[in-house]
Order: structure tokens, then sequence, then C-alpha cells
């Protein structure tokens, strides 16, 4: 979609209002203002007039009690009005704010754009079926350039997160996800390295060998980085995101109604820090920032691993398998070892690690444990509401830590029947000497059906969290 600064506002014409907000300015006639009133009195929140050269729309605002409640009315707000464009097949349209609300044009374009998105690559109909609506425009007093170039960008990046997540395995193998993300890096301007299979095995990373002991297909490991001439971190942000291009369970295998056949959105933590490593860069932001992405698929094939194997991991730890569909903290600790290289000021994690996190916050939170400082977690926690990505922590105590000691190894890569996001946390803490942060999407990363402006499919939770965290980090 195409974002601009247009002087004059001409076309189909979009107006945010509120309650003190004149009709007048409008430019609607007395008829058209008279109708607009009744219709808001029916508590209608969008009225459209046709003055037959171009449509005229006008999105009432209601203040909710707190300031980030509110920015979401509006996001959804620009969900429903997008749906109402396409229905009209506009390609454009205007938006003009005269409410009290500074950020509202920026607020109702982004739920608009986020609103828009499709997939349509395997589409034989994709001609037909593509959205009319293209461009966007903004009156100069309703969005600055600066808005502007960061509401492209971020809705951009969620964007292509969305993209990788809904590609199949036939397409996005760990090998093609790598050229992927080369190929956003070229493109947003930041530093991207492949590690093949022959590498990997030299680093002895274990765990995501292991995981890729079933498959004919290769691993990979990539690493990305953006480093401005001058940043404000004194060391690296890390960013690691688990890129199991498909996940089977291996030989742990599981059933497909309901959970095998969304797997190929198991590497939704990848798509995520990829994203924000776009936004990042194109953002050209004062940090230096590394994005780490180990990627396989989990297949029951060939050598595959087998409960009861013990595995040595890429810092030396040894531990228990006892269930091969546990797969997904094996190849991020490998890649949480790796980070420590870096001596990181900070990490951070994305993985649809764990069923219990899906099933304790559903689709409407990110479940989150770590040992970041407080103040880290207080601005991750904001940044969350700020942008309707809402985060909920849990804790990570020793009694749950004990729950993953095993008897013949270190460690095993399952804790039981309870507890489960929280020891798959413990399991990943093991492999960290750094303030870090885990965030387990499990729940939040694809969606059956969409909602507002979060499609069915790869949704990208968790891109607009990190790119707020990090424009305001060590503000």
């Amino acid at each position: 979609m195409f974002f601009k600064i247009q002087k004059a506002p001409k076309g189909n014409i979009v107006y945010i209002i509120d309650a003190k907000t004149s009709l007048t300015d409008t430019g609607l006639s007395k008829e058209e203002q008279a109708y607009v009133t009744q219709q808001f009195k029916n508590e209608a929140k969008i009225c459209s007039v046709n003055q037959y050269t171009h449509q005229v729309y006008l999105v009432m605002l209601t203040a909710k009690t707190e300031e980030w409640q509110t920015a979401e009315l509006i996001r959804k707000q620009g969900a429903s009005l997008c749906t109402q464009l396409n229905q009209q097949k506009l390609t454009d349209i205007h938006i003009h704010n005269l409410s009290g609300n500074k950020r509202a044009a920026y607020l109702l374009a982004e739920g608009l754009s986020l609103a828009n998105y499709q997939f349509l690559k395997y589409k034989s109909t994709a001609k037909k079926l593509t959205n009319s609506l293209q461009d966007l425009f903004f009156s100069t007093q309703s969005i600055t350039v600066k808005e502007l170039n960061e509401l492209q960008t971020i809705v951009d990046a969620v964007c292509r997160a969305r993209d990788l997540i809904n590609e199949p395995l036939q397409y996005l193998t760990a090998e093609q996800l790598g050229k992927e993300l080369q190929q956003m890096g070229k493109t947003g301007g930041f530093k991207v390295q492949v590690l093949g299979k022959a590498k990997i095995e030299q680093m002895k990373m274990g765990g995501i060998l292991a995981v890729n002991a079933g498959s004919v297909l290769p691993p990979t490991f990539t690493i990305m980085e953006h480093r401005p001439q001058k940043f404000i971190n004194k060391a690296p942000i890390v960013l690691v995101g688990k890129g199991i291009v498909y996940d089977t369970g291996g030989l742990s295998l599981k059933p497909t109604p309901n959970s095998m056949d969304r797997m190929k959105s198991d590497m939704s933590g990848a798509a995520v820090v990829a994203g924000i490593m776009y936004a990042v860069a194109m953002l050209d932001l004062p940090l230096h920032v590394i994005g780490l992405v180990p990627a396989t698929e989990n297949r029951p094939g060939e050598n595959a691993y087998v409960p009861g194997d013990v595995i040595t991991m890429y810092d030396g730890t040894t531990v228990e398998v006892l269930n091969t569909d546990a797969e997904g903290r094996l190849v991020l600790a490998d890649a949480l070892h790796y980070a420590k290289k870096f001596r990181p000021e900070l990490v951070m994690d994305f993985a649809t690690l764990t069923g219990a996190a899906a099933n304790a916050f559903g689709d409407v939170a990110i479940c989150a444990m770590g040992t970041a400082g407080q103040a880290t977690k207080d601005k991750i926690r904001n940044c969350g509401l700020n942008q309707f990505e809402k985060v909920v922590e849990l804790p990570l105590w020793e009694e749950y830590g004990n729950m993953i000691k095993s008897d013949i190894a270190d460690l095993k890569n399952i804790g039981g029947p309870v507890g489960g996001a929280i020891t798959a946390g413990k399991f990943l803490e093991h492999f960290t000497d750094f303030p870090w942060m885990h965030f387990d999407i499990a729940g939040v990363s694809h969606h059956i059906s969409g909602k507002d402006y979060r499609p069915t499919g790869g949704v990208a939770m968790g891109v607009r969290l990190m790119v707020d965290f990090l424009m305001n980090f060590g503000k």
C-alpha cells in the first residue's frame, strides 16, 4: 500500500471527527449534515455520503478509559472502514483528521492498511480477489513526514513477516528461508549471513542437528545485523527467532486435525525477528541489533532422533529427549548460546514454543518470561499495551527448573504435564548468561479466522510491539 501526504483533499475522503467537531468543517450540505447527525445518534460509528463523483466517509471517535484502549478502538474502526472501501471498489482514500486526537489519522490508517493485507500467491483467481484499495493520502495537518515514514515501514515489515508465515513448506524450506532473509536484508539495508549444514556441524550445534536428523533437507543458521555508524547501546541487542519451517512433531507425531495442519507457521518467531530487523534498518534506528534464526523442519524420517536419545548441545550440555515434539527449545538453545559471543546488552527470543502458552492466553496475549531488569519488563509491557500486542509475564521460579532435571543427562527436554510454558522457559534460561526475555507466541502467531486487522493465517504479532520498544530504547 502506498502512503503520501497531499496538501489539498481531493477524491474520496474520510473525515475523522469527535463530539466537538463542527460538521461545517467537512463541507457537507445542511441536508447531508442532518443525515450524518442522525446516523451517529443511531450509534453508527462510520457514516458514508455519496457525492456522485466521490465518496465521503465520517468516522466518529469515542474515548475509552485508557489511551491505549482508545488507540485500539481507532485501529478497529480503520479495519471496518477498509471493508467498506473495498466493497465500494475504491482505489484510494484521503484521510483528514478533524478530531482532538492528534494520532487518530495514524491509528486509523494503521488498522486500515493492516486489514487490507492479503496472501493470494497461490490463488488462481488472485487478480479478481485482490483488494481495490491501494493508496492512502493524508492532509498535512493529519500526520507528519516522520510519522508517515514510520507507518509505511512498520506496516510493510508486518506484511513481509505475514507472507513468510503463510508460505508452505514446499516453498519455504530452511534454505529458502535463508534466501528470503537475504533478500529482506538487501531491501531493508542490513547484513545477512546464512550458515549451511557443514558449518552447523563444524560448530557442533547438537540441538539443531538432532531436530534436523529426520529430514533430507539441510538446516540453516542465519545471522542478521543492523550496525549504524552511531548507536546508543553499549552492547548489541540480540533477537532470536525459532525457524521450524514445519513441525510434524517428529516421532512424537502430532495429530493432523487442529494441530499439524497449521505447522507451517512454526517459524513465526523467525518471521517476527525478520520483520523487526527490516523495520529497524529501514528506520535506521541508532541501535546495534543482531538477529539469529536457527531453521529446519522436524520430521520423523531418515535417522530421526527418538525419545530416549541423549544429545549434546552447542554449549556442551547433555539433554535427554523425552518428546521429539519439544524441538523448538533445542534449536533456540543453540542460538542462545551463540548469542553469548556478542556479550549482548539484552537478548529476546520469539517462538511458537508451547501449547501450554496458547491454552493459557489464547490469541489474546503473548506469554513472556525472563531475567531482564524490571525497567525493561515494564517498558515491554507498556509497549504491548500501546500496540495492543499485550504481554503477560510468568515466573521463572526454581521449582520449575527442578522439573527438567534428568536422571541420565544434565537436562530433559520436557518437564511433565503441568507448567509446560514455564518449564520450556527454564530450559532456555539454562543457555543464557545475559539479560534475557522469552516470548512464547504460540497462541497469537496464526489465526484460524480473521479478526479486525489481524487476518486469517499469519499475524506477525510481536513486530509492532518490538519496533515500539526499540524506537524508545534508552529513553
